[in-house]
């Protein structure tokens, strides 16, 4: 699925880069462990539950699972998902999504060693950033259009810091 004009970011992948860079800079941890984790991810799974959503939710460090839920409607596939978006959040630093637009919405990543295999450009997968640290892990979500996987992680982020989820709407 490319864009309309090739590959090259539009004027509206450019208000929608500029949203994705706020949301990484200011929805940042002042500290984050088993605890944060633990409440992000059950909020996550009861919004689930309730709107009737077959996702996976995984919570982790680069070097650690720290939440995993799976819910009905969601398959084996979800979490190969997952873990190729964490990889992207990873290997690049920023949001899977953010990864997507900037790449001109092209799959494949032009980096040298990116192997679709291992890294997945689609929505779903938001860095946990500690004010001071840096990124230190990632939130995803597999199983919905990956617009709606992005809005889901960022939504239980703003909830769990008490900001207001209007401030991060993404442009149409």
């Amino acid at each position: 699925m490319g864009s309309a004009d090739g590959g090259k970011a539009t004027m509206s992948d450019t208000a929608l880069i500029e949203v994705l860079r706020r949301q990484e800079a200011e929805l940042v941890f002042s500290g984050f462990d088993e605890a944060a984790a633990f409440a992000i991810g059950s909020a996550m799974r009861a919004r689930g539950v309730g709107e009737n959503l077959g996702i996976v939710c995984e919570i982790r460090f680069w070097n650690r699972l720290l939440f995993a839920a799976a819910l009905p409607g969601s398959a084996s596939a979800n979490w190969q998902w997952a873990k190729r978006k964490v990889y992207a959040v990873e290997r690049w630093g920023k949001s899977s999504y953010r990864a997507l637009i900037e790449n001109g919405r092209k799959r494949e990543h032009p980096d040298e060693g990116a192997d679709a295999r291992d890294y997945a450009l689609h929505g779903g997968s938001f860095p946990i950033t500690v004010a001071g640290v840096g990124a230190v892990g990632a939130i995803t979500v597999s199983g919905l259009p990956e617009i709606d996987d992005h809005r889901l992680v960022v939504d239980s982020i703003c909830d769990h810091l008490g900001l207001d989820k209007a401030k991060y709407v993404l442009p149409q």
